[in-house]
């Protein structure tokens, strides 16, 4: 991808101010390119209304929730409310891609587009969990009011690089996240549900990766710099929910999300893509993180081979145990 800015050799160069400039050709030309690809859809046409019924309050017909109503397997139940959380703090998150990228230009029109489509995923997940009675709608209301109380702070608000290499990955994250939660939910009304949100979390990923591909072209050291820190200390939008860390193991151990998966699926795929092992003319910070990400990627590789051998060996004992 070739952009009109000019490659400055100099890290200190590089405002985000400037680089928000220097990529505004760039944002508009993916813009254009994902209007002329994605599809709207309609949330309330893969709801299953016709399973719904009233819950007690003001109803007197209501009928209380009951586990035995939900279609859903319990590892399906866990990363639905996990992913459905993730998404009720879209606020939050327009709020700082905004404050980033700004309010206008073509920078503008993406955050807006961005947060419209974003906003489909919470509605339709939600509607599909209270109409199908999949999960405890008083427990989900309670864990929504004190997730979005708490707020949230992107752990890469720092710099408009750190934001666009974070998504970049993150994106990615989520539509794995959302298949794999539609593949073991047990429920093909939700697997197909799912399977549309991830259609869209895909064409998002696709933005913000060709975005940091720019990125490279006309600050390398900053972008690789972005990219090693992001890398390394990356986690999910999600971790600051109520139980987090145990709904994260339940998840990774029933293959939804895990070491084995962020390594193959998410990192390794945008990394080989941008070719970011393999950029050259690097001054020496630059060289420094690609070094430091190979590494790093290096040690999440062996990391996720230990985590295959305990699943392994845990699935062996269970297995023992029903023979």
């Amino acid at each position: 991808m070739t952009i009109t800015s000019p490659h400055l050799g100099s890290s200190e160069a590089w405002t985000d101010a400037k680089l928000l400039y220097a990529l505004e050709e760039v944002v508009e030309k993916e813009l254009n390119r994902h209007l002329k690809v994605t599809k709207d859809w309609m949330p309330h046409e893969y709801v299953p209304w016709s399973d719904g019924r009233n819950f007690p309050g003001f109803f007197e017909d209501g009928e209380a929730w009951d586990p035995q109503q939900s279609k859903v397997t319990d590892i399906g139940k866990i990363a639905l409310v996990v992913n459905l959380l993730t998404e009720d703090n879209l606020p939050s998150y327009h709020h700082e891609i905004a404050t980033l990228f700004g309010r206008n230009g073509a920078w503008g029109t993406w955050v807006h587009r961005w947060t419209a489509e974003e906003g489909r995923h919470g509605i339709v997940m939600r509607d599909y969990l209270l109409a199908s009675r999949a999960v405890d709608p008083d427990k989900l209301e309670a864990f929504r009011m004190q997730h979005m109380s708490e707020g949230f702070e992107s752990d890469n608000s720092h710099s408009m690089l750190h934001s666009v290499a974070y998504v970049a990955f993150q994106e990615l994250a989520t539509r794995i996240s959302h298949r794999n939660t539609g593949h073991q939910s047990g429920d093909p009304v939700c697997d197909r549900m799912l399977a549309r949100i991830a259609q869209d979390e895909n064409l998002h990923m696709i933005f913000y990766r060709n975005l940091l591909g720019a990125a490279f072209e006309i600050a390398p050291d900053l972008t690789m710099q972005a990219v090693r820190d992001v890398v390394v200390n990356f986690r999910m939008p999600g971790h600051g929910m109520p139980g987090f860390e145990r709904m994260a193991a339940q998840m990774a151990i029933g293959g939804v999300y895990n070491l084995r998966i962020h390594h193959d699926d998410v990192l390794s795929p945008v990394i080989r893509f941008l070719k970011i092992m393999d950029i050259e003319d690097l001054g020496p910070e630059g060289q420094k993180a690609q070094e430091e990400l190979g590494l790093f990627m290096n040690g999440l590789d062996s990391e996720a081979r230990k985590f295959d051998e305990r699943l392994a060996a845990r699935a062996a004992r269970m297995a023992a145990r029903k023979g």
